[in-house]
């Protein structure tokens, strides 16, 4: 367990059990099981196309299961309706690959953009704190009035975080934050992760090719191969496995 962080086994954020989902005949996610304790990080590693976005659009309802069970803050996301999806995903925070900015906005417009649907939630806090302070969290509050083409590909991704944080989630869900950026610039946003999991004590999934990224973030990871979790424990235990699959990652 990283230095400062508290994982609470007796409080799963996420439970998944026997997850199906298949696009046509392309059966992408084949009985996939997981459990995600509060302040909790878990790195899910798997080959391109072996459904590791997949799976995190099925946690926040981008995608709808095929069948299994899918629980995200003891609330089954199956059976809820659009109402209380939409107030789920005000606790799920879902950083996009490409961060997804709108370049037509400054850095400030990007961040008071997810605010404009709900407000409420932070209704007692001005916008302009609430900017400021998600942007400090990440190290760029000199950056609020700037456009997204004067930002590099790591202010992006940290532009892109504080959007996240602004709504202050109890999950994030990160899909390959590292991508596209160099060695330097992925540790650093990789050690922005853990900080943020000690800071907010928040539990995450990190989606990722990246093994540095995974060995820096996770408290577990998680083999996706053949559609299930194949296997899980900690990067040093997998490190060493001699089982192919497994292998395959670390070599």
């Amino acid at each position: 367990m990283k230095p400062g962080v508290t994982i609470d086994f007796n409080n799963p954020v996420i439970e998944i059990e026997d997850l199906w989902k298949s696009f046509g005949s392309n059966h992408v996610l084949k009985g996939f099981n997981l459990t995600l304790h509060q302040g909790e990080n878990i790195a899910v590693m798997g080959k391109s196309g072996s459904g590791k976005s997949v799976l995190i659009k099925c946690i926040i309802g981008l995608l709808t299961i095929d069948k299994g069970k899918l629980s995200v803050l003891g609330k089954a996301v199956p059976e809820i309706n659009h109402k209380e999806l939409d107030e789920l995903r005000t606790d799920v925070g879902f950083q996009f690959q490409g961060s997804a900015l709108y370049d037509s906005m400054t850095v400030r417009e990007n961040l008071e953009f997810p605010l404009r649907r709900h407000r409420e939630k932070l209704k007692g806090i001005p916008v302009n704190d609430l900017v400021m302070e998600s942007l400090e969290n990440v190290g760029l509050a000199h950056a609020v009035d700037m456009m997204p083409e004067e930002l590099s590909g790591g202010m992006k991704k940290r532009v892109a975080l504080a959007r996240t944080l602004i709504m202050r989630p109890k999950i994030i869900l990160y899909d390959e934050p590292t991508s596209g950026l160099d060695p330097v610039t992925g540790k650093e946003i990789s050690l922005l992760i853990n900080e943020i999991q000690e800071r907010f004590q928040t539990a995450a999934i990190v989606i990722t090719h990246d093994l540095g990224c995974a060995k820096i973030t996770s408290d577990r990871m998680i083999i996706l191969h053949d559609g299930i979790n194949y296997t899980e424990s900690t990067y040093s235990e997998l490190n060493q496995s001699t089982d192919e699959p497994v292998k395959a990652f670390f070599t």
